[in-house]
């Protein structure tokens, strides 16, 4: 299987249309069978009015279909710190999720920087 228990994830949820909300999913794989996968973590939604992802509070499960072409599935390193992630902009003014030690990873769409 390419994606196993203890992986940890980084899932977008694609738009479909410009008024979608914007969802992001980080967690750690629990179990995976056939193309599902159970990732315990946190949901991210997009703010308008504070022009940044907020995270929700309380940690979720869900269950993310693997074979959803309307996800993006980012892997994420081992040694990524879960619980302290967060969204930021690097100095070139590009959106990136990052634990703020270990690992950056640039998530700006087609070259938008929102």
């Amino acid at each position: 299987m390419i994606i196993e228990s203890g992986d940890k994830v980084h899932v977008v949820a694609r738009r479909l249309f410009e008024g979608d909300l914007r969802r992001h999913f980080v967690g750690i794989v629990d179990r995976v069978v056939d193309d599902m996968a159970r990732v315990r973590g946190y949901a991210f939604v997009y703010d308008e009015s504070m022009q940044d992802f907020v995270r929700r509070d309380e940690e979720r499960i869900r269950l993310i279909p693997l074979a959803d072409s309307g996800l993006i599935i980012n892997m994420l390193p081992a040694e990524a710190n879960l619980t302290d992630i967060r969204y930021a902009l690097d100095d070139r003014g590009y959106r990136v999720v990052t634990d703020g030690h270990t690992f950056s990873l640039e998530i700006t769409e087609f070259g938008a920087k929102r």
